[in-house]
């Protein structure tokens, strides 16, 4: 194989190298693609929990804080003050989640990792090739 090497012309080489090049950033590109398809699925999913999880929670909660709201009054809490109470509690919790929901969607969870360490290494073996 060296004595090939010795034997191709610079342009040759030169052409190789492009080509090869060429091939490596397509192969980039293709992997880029295919993890930011997993990325956007993962959150489509994570905003579809979000939007589920509230849907079916409005219902479910306004019953059974209704239920606490009366269990309260029936403690000897003035009704006015026990929704107070019960509202306080859940909307801190509702914050909570959606919170959650929202760090599960921030943009670094997004961002395409492997494509971009494999980018930075790609780019180090191409200098090293160059010097």
């Amino acid at each position: 194989m060296a004595d090939e090497r010795g034997a191709a012309s610079i342009p040759g080489l030169f052409t190789e190298v492009l080509s090869q090049l060429t091939h490596l950033f397509r192969t980039e590109l293709r992997l880029f693609k295919t993890e930011l398809s997993e990325k956007v699925t993962t959150a489509t999913a994570a905003a579809g929990m979000i939007v589920a999880g509230a849907v079916l929670g409005i219902g479910a909660l306004y019953l059974f804080l209704q239920g606490i709201v009366l269990l309260l009054v029936s403690f000897g809490v003035p009704s006015q003050w026990a929704t107070f109470a019960v509202a306080i509690v859940v909307g801190l919790i509702g914050y909570l989640i959606v919170r959650k929901g929202l760090g599960d969607l921030s943009a670094s969870n997004l961002a395409p990792e492997r494509t971009l360490q494999s980018l930075n290494r790609d780019a180090a073996v191409a200098k090293e090739q160059v010097q």
